[in-house]
Formats: structure tokens, sequence, C-alpha cells
């Protein structure tokens, strides 16, 4: 078994200029880390069936979910359950880097963006 990193890990681009890569990619369970340059933010959606765990690493990331506003600082983290509505936003000059665990899997589970 081979340890993985951002070095060795599956390395996609997404939204603004914000990188992702899988340290693990199972279906049932998926660990990814982000990195999110400042002024950065993903499109509001929700997930049909993926619970997902957002960790901060580094920096201060803001979490939009069903309408309460959270800032997570490095060392925090928050659940959100299936089928709530989140968007996760960088509103510093700083960069964000962050763990987001899921399960199942949440690459292909989007049922939309909410308003």
């Amino acid at each position: 078994m081979e340890t993985v990193s951002t070095g060795n890990a599956e390395h996609y681009r997404w939204g603004q200029g914000c990188d992702g890569w899988h340290l693990l990619a199972g279906d049932d369970l998926s660990v990814i880390e982000e990195r999110m340059p400042g002024g950065t933010r993903e499109v509001r959606h929700r997930h049909a069936r993926s619970r997902q765990f957002f960790y901060v690493l580094q920096g201060e990331l803001t979490l939009e979910l069903e309408g309460d506003v959270h800032r997570l600082r490095a060392g925090q983290g928050l659940h959100v359950p299936p089928g709530q509505a989140h968007q996760a936003c960088n509103d510093s000059v700083a960069e964000v880097r962050m763990l987001v665990v899921s399960s199942p899997r949440s690459h292909g589970d989007r049922i939309g963006a909410p308003a």
C-alpha cells in the first residue's frame, strides 16, 4: 500500500482557479483536499445521497448551509447532511485549504443549485 499526498493523488481543477486532490476515491467514501484562492466560491448546491464533512486545514472558510453562515477556521469542521443546500466561499484574500469527506462519494450526486 502506497502513502498518498497532494503530490501523487489525482488532481482536478474546479470553479474559479480552485484545486482538488482525490486522496481517497471510493464509491462509498471520498476524501478530497481542496485549495481555494482568496475571493473564490463554489456554486450553491445540494447532494441527493452524499453527506459531507468540511474540515479546514488553513485559512478561514465561509460555509453557508441552508441560509446559516458558518465561518470555519483551521482546526474546525462542519457536517453537511444529504439534501441540504450549501456553498463554500473564501471571502478573504488568503488561500484556504480543507478536507472534504463524503459518504457516499459526492461527484455526480448534485441535485441542482437552489436560489
